[in-house]
């Protein structure tokens, strides 16, 4: 059924396969940055993935104007604005940005406050006021294949006086362009691998079945799901398949763009919830509620989530199950290949797994009320009913 009415916006270029980051320097020419700055994580710097980038950025005559990597896992609003005067007084032109979702948030965060030309950016707290301001180049180079951040128009960047973390939304935070190249993901650790990984099926899932969904959205979710049942484990058995890399990398963008556009729910509302009351990872979060909440909306989306069964498993598997029984047969299948990842690499699959204290549940669930993720989640859920979810993840 087509929704009354909706918004969509992927306006990234997107750059994926053999030597795709050796076009990066085109693409900066194309965009006027011939002075950009790189942005990336200590770790990225020791183990030589940044070098990578920069070495392909000067081998075309990029001349690099900067490169700060001391961006921290949970980026604040205090690193944001000090790379901003970093850029400033280089006269740096652009931005590349190599990592993960922090890496990539602060890229977000630092090009927002350039553009509308303030000092700090808690000037710009709140949703969806921006205009487009001075254009800053921007390309971003994900290390990881979950967070989707490469694609979405949202920034999470901490209040460093608080040590909250605030969501930026805007249809100008998404790059100008995203380069998937295997390069940047085939070294990463097979735990790791394995959490983001489900992190972009928790996000294909949740895109394809809010409120908020709409075809364009269903078409980029529903390609992400199919690329994370074809690759994800092999991407963890062997982490030097490249086309296993290259496809977990082209569904998280995926996935990334669809939940941009459609939104997320219950998972993520709780998941957030569980991030800033216990400090447990994000992907970490997904993994272990994931199929919990899919079994708390079932009386909403069974229809949905079967109809899910045919990208996730094949039309085999989807044939070969009666229809009635196939939204049950989707959280099944989520379990098992959650569980065999879990006996690949020890992927936590409970909360308690994660460390999380069960005193702390009530906190979590009152937080995870207040999160925007809940509004658009095809069942209303109280404190009780997230209690409730809670409880069953715990062990």
């Amino acid at each position: 059924m087509l929704p009354d009415y909706y918004e969509f916006q992927h306006s990234t270029k997107m750059l994926s396969g053999k030597s795709a980051l050796e076009n990066i320097p085109t693409e900066l020419v194309m965009l006027g940055s011939r002075r950009p700055m790189v942005l990336s994580d200590r770790v990225l710097h020791e183990i030589g993935t940044l070098s990578v980038v920069c070495d392909a950025l000067c081998a075309e005559g990029i001349s690099i104007g900067a490169v700060f990597y001391d961006i921290p896992a949970d980026s604040s609003s205090a690193i944001v604005n000090q790379i901003a005067e970093i850029y400033r007084g280089c006269g740096c032109d652009g931005l590349v940005a190599v990592g993960g979702g922090s890496v990539l948030d602060t890229a977000k965060g630092v090009r927002m406050l350039l553009s509308q030309r303030v000092e700090d950016i808690m000037e710009l707290l709140g949703c969806e006021i921006m205009g487009r301001g001075r254009h800053v180049p921007f390309v971003a180079v994900p290390t990881t294949s979950g967070t989707g951040s490469e694609s979405t128009l949202v920034a999470v960047i901490k209040n460093a006086a608080d040590g909250m973390k605030m969501e930026f939304i805007s249809y100008y935070l998404q790059p100008d362009v995203t380069v998937l190249d295997v390069r940047m993901t085939e070294t990463l650790p097979a735990r790791t691998t394995a959490s983001t990984g489900l992190d972009t099926l928790c996000h294909a899932i949740e895109a394809c079945t809010c409120l908020q969904k709409n075809p364009l959205s269903d078409a980029y979710g529903t390609a992400a799901i199919r690329m994370v049942g074809e690759y994800l484990e092999r991407a963890v058995r062997n982490g030097r398949d490249r086309e296993a890399r290259l496809g977990m990398a082209n569904a998280a963008a995926m996935a990334g763009a669809a939940f941009s556009n459609s939104m997320v729910g219950v998972v993520h509302a709780a998941g957030h919830a569980l991030g800033s009351v216990c400090h447990v990872p994000h992907a970490d979060a997904m993994t272990i509620l994931l199929p919990h909440c899919m079994e708390y909306n079932m009386d909403k989306l069974s229809g949905a989530y079967g109809e899910l069964l045919l990208y996730l498993c094949g039309p085999e598997a989807y044939a070969e199950t009666d229809a009635k029984e196939r939204g049950t047969a989707m959280v099944q299948r989520v379990r098992a290949l959650e569980g065999r990842l879990h006996r690949l690499c020890g992927l936590p699959l409970t909360l308690k797994e994660a460390g999380v204290d069960r005193k702390d549940l009530e906190a979590v669930a009152k937080a995870a009320l207040n999160d925007g993720a809940m509004i658009v989640n095809p069942k209303k859920a109280d404190k009780d009913d997230v209690l409730r979810i809670l409880e069953n993840a715990y062990a």
